[in-house]
This record gives structure tokens, C-alpha cells and sequence, in this order.
């Protein structure tokens, strides 16, 4: 270990690191750069190319690695990140990072380009990004990604019965789904304010298991824009407040009560919400994942209120 440490390569390359993505990170912050393929992808694989110009390459990977990982976390202790967001974000980093690496290891190999250990030559990579960054915030301009997510549950009730369970909830809890131990917004209660077109319904959210300063708690609160009890529910979210989470966003909430049988409803939760994160074939399998977990959590909720309710009035 004290020769890794030790090794002046896996000093360059940790340095390296730390000016590269605390370049993106701090862009990120002042509103310079997206949620986008340029920081997502651009900035891991430059770095990637830079840190395999490094001469002594056998713990340059590592160095970018752990300096990766602690950079990252670093954002997740005073609260400025979730955990998730981090655990997400490294099976695209650290890949690409390994891809640029690759690419100028094989440029050494075969003579096209010469080692070098000096700083001021391995930070010329990061112009691209420095020039990346503007250029897509004047072609892209906020571009949203509008996305729905369907949740289908049949319960043993009638129509009528799961609607009314399901249109105000005074307290959620259930067994959580395992993106819940990190730090996924777990609902705590949904207040409806008026029965009727154009009432409000508000719900609570708090941080999921792992949360730092609450990061993921806050308020959604929707407008119900169209009812028919026990048939359809359909609300458009007029206020979404759940800290830390900027580049999600939600449009409208819809459950539909479809009678099966006498004595079974089948209950469709549709969730509609924008992303401005790209590339959208890595990102969007994640984001369903994660609010089908949020909709698997109220519908298990669901389930044990109408049983606990049900069941009292059957023993009385």
C-alpha cells in the first residue's frame, strides 16, 4: 500500500481526477453545464485519455478510481448529492473512464502519441469539455424527456373501496423497496383537500434509509383536473419541492378503478414525469425503476390499509 501511495503516477492520476471532475462539478453548480452526455460521458472519457498519457501506468487506473469514488462522495456528505444519485452515476463514469484510458494506452503502444508527466500538458483533454458545455447550452436549451410509468395492482375490494383508501392516505408504511434503504423519497402521507375537480391533494415525502439532510424529502402537491369516484382520478402536479432532486420532474398522477367481478378492483397508477438527464438509454431504465419501486411501496400500502380497515369492520 505505501508503494501505491507512494507511486508518483497514482499521485498524478488522483490529481488529475480531482481537477477534472471537480471542473464538471463545479460547472454543474453554477448552472454552466446539464445533466448531459457532455458531463456524463465527455468528461470521464477525456479524463479517461489524459490519465493514460501518464508514464507509470500500473496504478494510474486505480488512483482515477478511488479518486472517482471520493469525489463523488464528497458531494453526498454535506447533503449536495443522494447516495443513489452516486451509486447511478458510477456504472457510466467509471467505464468511460477506462475506455479513454484504454484508447491512449494503445495510442502509446503503437507510438502515436509519447507519455508525459507533466500537468499542464495532461490538462489540454479538458478544453474539449471547457468548450462542450456552452456550445450545448445554446443548441440543447433545457430539453425535457417526457416519460410515463404504468402500475397495474387487482385487489380483492370493490372499486369504490380501494378508491377511497387510495384518494387520501393519513400515513404510509409498508415494507420498502430495496432503492428505499439508499436514499429514494419514501411517501409518508397524501392529504386531499377537496373532493372535487380543482382540489388540491398534497403528499409528503421524506428521505429514503441512507438520506443526508433529508436529501429526497419535500412536498408534491397535485390539482385534481378530473373525477368520476371509484372510476378515475387523474390530477396534473402543480408544485413539486423534493430537495435535491432538480433535473426530475412531475406532470400528472392517474389511477384508474376497473370493477373485475363482483368483489375485485383493478387499480392503474400512471405516473407521468419529465428528466433533463441524458444519454436517455442509460438514465430512463433507472428513473422507471425507481418510481415503479415508489409505486410497488403504495400499493403495498394500500393493500394493508384496505385489510386493517376491512377486517375491523368485519369484527365489529
Amino acid at each position: 500500500m505505501k508503494q501505491i501511495l507512494k507511486d508518483r503516477s497514482f499521485q498524478l492520476s488522483i490529481i488529475l481526477t480531482f481537477i477534472f471532475l471537480g471542473t464538471g462539478i463545479t460547472f454543474l453548480f453554477l448552472g454552466w453545464v446539464y445533466y448531459s452526455w457532455v458531463l456524463f460521458i465527455l468528461l470521464p472519457l477525456i479524463l479517461g485519455l489524459a490519465i493514460g498519457a501518464i508514464p507509470n501506468t500500473r496504478y494510474v487506473l486505480i488512483g482515477a478510481i478511488v479518486a472517482t469514488i471520493i469525489c463523488l462522495m464528497g458531494l453526498y456528505v454535506p447533503g449536495l448529492s443522494g447516495l443513489l444519485c452516486i451509486v447511478m452515476t458510477l456504472p457510466i463514469v467509471v467505464p468511460i473512464i477506462c475506455i479513454g484510458y484504454i484508447v491512449t494506452h494503445l495510442a502509446k503502444r503503437y507510438d502515436e502519441i509519447k507519455s508525459t508527466n507533466l500537468l499542464p500538458v495532461l490538462l489540454i483533454p479538458l478544453i474539449p469539455f471547457l468548450i462542450a458545455a456552452p456550445v450545448e447550452q445554446r443548441i440543447r436549451k433545457d430539453e425535457q424527456a417526457i416519460i410515463e410509468v404504468k402500475t397495474v395492482g387487482v385487489f380483492n375490494y370493490t372499486s369504490q373501496q380501494v378508491y377511497d383508501a387510495i384518494k387520501s392516505v393519513d400515513t404510509l408504511d409498508a415494507d420498502k423497496p430495496f432503492l428505499m434503504n439508499f436514499d429514494l423519497p419514501i411517501p409518508t402521507k397524501c392529504v386531499l383537500e377537496k373532493e372535487e375537480v380543482g382540489g388540491l391533494r398534497t403528499c409528503y415525502f421524506k428521505g429514503g434509509r441512507l438520506s443526508n439532510a433529508d436529501f429526497g424529502g419535500g412536498t408534491i402537491v397535485e390539482k385534481i383536473t378530473r373525477l368520476q369516484k371509484g372510476k378515475v382520478l387523474q390530477m396534473d402536479v402543480v408544485n413539486y419541492n423534493l430537495i435535491g432532486r432538480k433535473w426530475l420532474g412531475f406532470k400528472q398522477a392517474i389511477y384508474y378503478f376497473d370493477s373485475v367481478g363482483a368483489h375485485q378492483c383493478k387499480m392503474t397508477r400512471i405516473t407521468t414525469y419529465t428528466s433533463v438527464l441524458t444519454p436517455r438509454w442509460y438514465w430512463e431504465p433507472l428513473e422507471k425503476m425507481g418510481i415503479r419501486q415508489e409505486h410497488d411501496y403504495v400499493f403495498s400500502n394500500l393493500e394493508k390499509d384496505l385489510k386493517r380497515k376491512y377486517r375491523s369492520v368485519i369484527s365489529h
